[in-house]
C-alpha cells in the first residue's frame, strides 16, 4: 500500500503552528494566524433573511476584530424526514448567495452532496464543503478538489480521526492542498454525539488546518424522531475546550431565533449571544499562543 505525505504517526508532535496556511479571499487560516469564524444559519430561509443576518454577522466580525467566512445551505439534503425543509435548491441559493457575497463582501462557504454541483458551485462560494456524510465520497472529494477552491471537509461522525488522512489525500491528488478539516462529533450509541478532542490534535498533524463544529457536535441526530434535537447550551463549553486544544478556527450555525429555524434549531447559536462568544474564544486562542 502507497503512504500517504498525509499519513500521521502517533509520535508526531502536535504542535500548535504545525499547519500551512490557507488563503480564503482576503485573509489567510491555519499557519499560526488568529482564529477565525466560519458562521451562519444552517439553511437559506428566505433572501431577506439571510442577507440581513449576513451584514450583521458581518458587523460583529468588524467590531470584534476576527475574519469570517458567511455559511449557508441552499439545500440540507440530509435531513430526517422526506417533508423537512431543505432549502431553496441550487439554482436559487446560489443566486442568494452571490447577492449576499456581493453586498457584504464576505467570503462563503457552502455544501456540495453531488459531483455535479461542484462546478456550479464553485462560481460563486470561496470554501467549498464537503458534508460528514459524505467524506468517504471519492468521486466528490475529487472533483471538488479540481475546482480549485478551498476543500473543507467535515470528518464523519462514524470515522476515526486518522482516517481522515485518506479523505485530504484524495483531494490533493488533483494537486490542490487548499484542504481545511472540520470535527463535529463522533456518533455514541444511538441518536447521540460526544467530541473526543484528541481528535483536533491528531488532525491537525496531516498539516491542514483544523476547525471546530461548536453546534453540530451539541446535536441528538434524529433525536425528535422527524428530526434532529440537541442542546446549545453547551456549545460554549466545547467552543472553549476546542479553541484551547489549538484549532484554526469553529464552525457555527448561528439564527437570529433558533426557536423558530426551519433546520437545527434546537443546536444553532442565538445571533444576540456571537458577539460575547466570539469575543471569548478569541481572548482563549490569544492565550493559547502566548499573546
Amino acid at each position: 500500500m502507497t503512504e500517504s505525505k498525509y499519513d500521521i504517526s502517533v509520535s508526531a508532535a502536535p504542535e500548535k503552528f504545525a499547519t500551512r496556511k490557507v488563503r480564503i479571499a482576503s485573509f489567510s487560516a491555519g499557519g499560526g494566524e488568529k482564529l477565525f469564524f466560519m458562521a451562519g444559519p444552517c439553511v437559506i430561509e428566505s433572501p431577506d433573511k439571510v442577507l440581513e443576518e449576513a451584514l450583521e454577522l458581518k458587523k460583529i466580525a468588524e467590531e470584534k476584530g476576527f475574519s469570517l467566512v458567511f455559511k449557508a445551505s441552499f439545500d440540507k439534503a440530509n435531513r430526517t424526514s422526506v417533508s423537512n425543509f431543505r432549502g431553496p435548491g441550487l439554482v436559487k441559493g446560489l443566486e442568494i448567495l452571490a447577492e449576499v457575497k456581493k453586498e457584504t463582501g464576505l467570503p462563503i462557504v457552502t455544501d456540495v452532496h453531488e459531483s455535479w454541483q461542484v462546478e456550479k458551485v464553485a462560481a460563486v462560494a470561496d470554501v467549498i464543503q464537503i458534508p460528514a456524510f459524505l467524506c468517504r465520497q471519492t468521486d466528490l472529494l475529487v472533483e471538488a478538489g479540481r475546482s480549485g477552491r478551498v476543500i473543507n471537509i467535515k470528518k464523519g461522525q462514524f470515522v476515526a480521526p486518522e482516517t481522515m488522512a485518506q479523505a485530504v489525500a484524495k483531494v490533493a491528488s488533483t494537486g490542490n492542498e487548499n484542504i481545511m478539516l472540520t470535527e463535529r462529533g463522533a456518533t455514541f450509541g444511538y441518536g447521540n454525539l460526544v467530541v473526543d478532542m484528541r481528535s483536533l490534535s491528531i488532525m491537525r498533524r496531516m498539516g491542514v488546518p483544523v476547525i471546530f463544529d461548536a453546534t453540530h457536535s451539541v446535536q441528538l441526530p434524529s433525536g425528535q424522531g422527524s428530526c434532529s434535537g440537541g442542546d446549545r447550551t453547551f456549545v460554549p463549553i466545547l467552543a472553549r475546550a476546542a479553541v484551547a486544544a489549538g484549532v484554526d478556527g469553529v464552525f457555527m450555525e448561528v439564527h437570529p431565533d433558533p426557536d423558530k429555524a426551519l433546520c437545527d434549531g434546537p443546536n444553532s447559536w442565538p445571533l444576540s449571544k456571537f458577539a460575547s462568544l466570539t469575543e471569548m474564544l478569541m481572548k482563549v486562542d490569544a492565550c493559547v499562543n502566548g499573546e
